[in-house]
């Protein structure tokens, strides 16, 4: 096994160069899908936004980029990644740009797609890169570098969103990737080399594609809409492109919605196995990949993890910016804890791997993650230090640090060469369904706590009546918190008179109950990344035991 490493052929300057700028390029792509929740407090209040429409900004971005990833990386196989990692970079430098010139909740939420299409030919394109041009030692360094890229950056984005939106206003995180992008296109022609795959089998899936984009959309819709539209029993009226669904209608659009997308994601599996087997077509997803254990399992854990990391960064700042009074910096400030931790622990995280394996990196690193969140939500309140938050951020940060890093090569380790863009396009989808899921999921937790623990902390105010009390419950959780900051300016001068400093308090303290909650469910996805990762653990401890007695 080692000779067989040390007979690689070596990266040479320019393949290392490569690697620098499909980085940077993939640094653009993960930062995007965390800068802007930071910003969201503001954007809310700038444009007008209620909780969904905020949802719908944070989760459509990774919905069409989860939809969109297999199909992206067949393409890049077919007809070059380097092409498509082009491609993809000017696509999503359009959807900044257009994201920038939004003025209104429709405008963004389309920016947000158009970038979406753009990173869901980035991303997959980088990993599947790497994957084809580093061999050996040096193979294992740069799936090092993709790792640790995914995860510090994905830490970073709140800092910058912070900074950003502080010092100039929200759109600038957006105006900020048409340069780095312009950057990365000039470093792209000059260093990175053309790689494809040998594919002989014909046609192009677009069945396929189709039966995933109604699956994942139906699904998130039905978990972000849930709340606004009525989970079972239709509560509003929903219309779209000319078609109503009434609010007087025997059942509500949303489980509608969800049947159909969980109909179609089953279909879309045995589309897949028809197309491969069957007809011995193209197929967007190769379902032999998940015969792989270590492929598999490492997925689940990918998913599980994705949805607790994400829906943390929908819920914290928020918490951070309304509930406990921070400006849009502070909060990128406590947030950008979770990036040191991960940057500290991801450049030891390659030497801790030699020392005790991998998959024992992976696991401790999600223990840190499931026990710091946990203890944060232990210690959530609307008077929580924020230096405290940070601490704990820290260590949360550096469990990200340590599994990110390692989980990505763990994944595709047993993945054949000629289906490495196959199985990096799966394993990024995976984790960007599971970056949709999160903001869902956890949306609808918040929201569905709020309604009930800001009505539980208002009771006692006996000074505002029962009817301004619905009413200040309703716009809280519309508003996603924006209600408490407005009313924390105006003191005991506004609407509420005297009882205005006690409203604030107990709306914040409201909120930060339903923040706790909300964390301690992104904990409990951690700790089934956990569960995952140990099976993937024994598993990959067998078939080493096992390889000699067969013969390896």
């Amino acid at each position: 096994m080692v000779s067989g490493t040390d007979t690689e052929p070596r990266a040479d300057r320019r393949t290392w160069i490569g690697l620098g700028v499909l980085a940077a390029g993939l640094s653009m792509i993960v930062i995007d899908g965390t800068i802007v929740g930071v910003a969201l407090p503001v954007i809310i209040t700038d444009l007008d936004l209620d909780l969904t429409d905020a949802q719908w900004v944070n989760s459509v971005y990774s919905v069409v980029f989860a939809a969109l990833l297999l199909t992206a990386g067949r393409l890049g196989d077919r007809l070059g990644r380097r092409a498509m990692f082009i491609a993809g970079v000017l696509v999503f430098m359009l959807g900044s740009l257009l994201a920038a010139l939004a003025g209104s909740a429709t405008a963004l939420i389309a920016a947000r797609v158009v970038q979406g299409v753009g990173g869901a030919f980035v991303l997959p394109t980088t990993l599947s890169s790497v994957n084809a041009t580093f061999r050996g030692r040096d193979r294992v360094v740069a799936f090092a570098v993709w790792g640790a890229v995914i995860s510090g950056m994905a830490a970073v984005g709140p800092l910058l969103g912070g900074w950003l939106t502080t010092s100039f206003t929200w759109p600038w995180i957006f105006v900020v990737n048409l340069p780095i992008g312009a950057l990365v296109l000039v470093g792209a022609v000059l260093t990175v080399r053309e790689t494809r795959a040998t594919i002989t089998v014909p046609g192009l899936d677009v069945d396929g594609l189709l039966l995933s984009v109604i699956g994942f959309g139906g699904v998130i819709f039905a978990l972000i809409e849930g709340q606004s539209l009525g989970w079972w029993k239709p509560i509003a009226e929903f219309s779209v492109f000319g078609f109503t669904w009434p609010a007087d209608a025997p059942v509500s659009v949303v489980p509608v919605a969800a049947a159909i997308g969980v109909v179609a994601l089953v279909l879309f599996v045995l589309w897949e196995r028809h197309r491969a087997v069957g007809s011995h077509r193209s197929a967007i997803l190769d379902l032999s990949l998940f015969t792989v254990p270590t492929f598999s399992w490492g997925n689940v854990t990918a998913l599980a993890v994705a949805i607790g990391e994400f829906g943390l960064l929908l819920v914290l700042p928020l918490f951070l910016v309304n509930a406990l009074g921070l400006s849009t910096m502070g909060a990128g400030v406590v947030l950008a804890a979770m990036a040191l931790g991960a940057f500290a622990s991801g450049a030891a995280a390659r030497h801790l791997a030699a020392a005790i394996g991998p998959t024992r990196v992976v696991i401790l690193g999600l223990a840190l993650e499931a026990v710091g969140v946990a203890v944060v939500a232990v210690v959530v309140s609307s008077t929580v230090s924020p230096w405290l938050l940070a601490v704990l951020l820290a260590v949360y940060g550096a469990g990200l640090g340590l599994a990110s890093a390692q989980l990505t090569g763990t994944v595709l380790a047993d993945i054949p060469r000629e289906k490495s863009g196959e199985g990096s396009a799966t394993q990024s989808t995976v984790r960007q369904l599971g970056s949709a899921l999160g903001s869902a999921i956890l949306g609808a937790v918040l929201s569905v706590s709020l309604a009930h623990t800001l009505t539980d902390r208002l009771e006692p105010v006996t000074a505002v009546p029962e009817p301004v009390q619905e009413q200040l419950v309703t716009a809280t959780r519309d508003s996603a918190g924006g209600t408490i900051a407005g009313l924390r300016e105006q003191g005991d001068t506004g609407r509420l008179g005297p009882a205005g400093p006690e409203v604030t308090t107990a709306l914040a303290e409201g909120f930060g109950d339903a923040t706790r909650i909300s964390l301690f469910a992104a904990s409990g996805f951690l700790a089934l990344g956990l569960v995952s990762a140990t099976a993937l653990h024994v598993r990959t401890r067998r078939e080493r035991d096992a390889a000699p007695a067969g013969g390896a």
